[in-house]
């Protein structure tokens, strides 16, 4: 289960908005923002299947992880992970005696849509119903009834979990892509923030914040910084590599010279170490 949301913030502290969609977890990166920006408060916000885009231009959220795809032109997005689609039977249904099934198998399914369906379907498996169901938990309750089936994202049934249905894996079916999303037009040092721990940046990378006292740094020192993390030329590996064949010939002569005195009862020599 996701976290609960937040609290609201107290006026003196800077927060930070995120949406997510039904079944998706942040946990993962709200303990890394806390952990990285424990003086900036991460408000959650939970929005509807397709409510994401809305809440992002209502203001309602600074950023989002989101099913993709969010409609509109001035949405920017990441894509983070894809969903395996499941198919909601009743307990009793065929389609539960398998481990999992594919899209034929549907051929003879009634399938429920429900109006905040976030699959792309290339084609419709089954038999359509005669309606749409308001919402997934809707089409669920037809399910546990008898009317049909609905396929949804793993982590969507879960969320809609009952004892008298279960789901099966559609190996063959439309994945659910979850990304982080944001208005292109309201990119601020906290989006980017997001978008660093997403992509798994650590905490020094040079898109991170800069630290509060820190001092601001000028473009020839953060060239130099550049530079200094830049993949070894051929030239220096084969330096290096000559360097180390060197030692390892000085190390064995010098270990050869021991032997060679100890069994003539002499002393080794010494003073020769890394005299090459």
């Amino acid at each position: 289960m996701p976290p609960a949301p937040d609290e609201t913030p107290s006026s003196d502290r800077r927060s930070f908005r995120l949406a997510y969609a039904p079944g998706v977890t942040p946990a993962k990166w709200v303990g890394v923002w806390r952990e990285r920006l424990p003086d900036v408060d991460l408000v959650l916000v939970p929005v509807d299947a397709l409510d994401g885009g809305a809440a992002l231009r209502e203001d309602r959220a600074d950023a989002g992880l989101l099913r993709m795809p969010v409609p509109g032109d001035d949405v920017s997005m990441i894509p983070l992970y894809t969903e395996v689609p499941v198919v909601v039977v009743g307990k009793e249904h065929a389609i539960a005696a398998f481990a999992d099934i594919a899209v034929s198998d549907l051929e003879d399914e009634v399938l429920l849509r429900p109006l905040d369906e976030s699959l792309e379907w290339p084609e419709l498996p089954g038999q359509p119903a005669t309606e749409r169901p308001a919402s997934t938990g809707d089409a669920v309750e037809l399910v546990a009834a008898g009317v049909g089936v609905v396929v949804v994202p793993q982590s969507v049934a879960r969320l809609h979990h009952r004892k008298d249905v279960t789901y099966r894996p559609v190996t063959d079916g439309p994945g659910s892509r979850v990304g982080l999303a944001w208005l292109e037009g309201r990119s601020t040092d906290l989006v980017e923030e997001m978008v660093g721990i997403v992509r798994g940046r650590t905490a020094n990378s040079s898109r991170g914040r800069s630290k509060p006292d820190a001092a601001p740094t000028t473009a020839e020192p953060r060239a130099a910084t550049k530079n200094s993390s830049a993949p070894p030329s051929k030239a220096q590996l084969k330096s290096a590599a000559a360097r180390l064949a060197a030692d390892r010939k000085a190390a064995f002569e010098r270990k050869s010279a021991a032997r060679t005195g100890a069994k003539r009862g002499g002393k080794p020599s010494i003073g020769k170490r890394g005299k090459r």
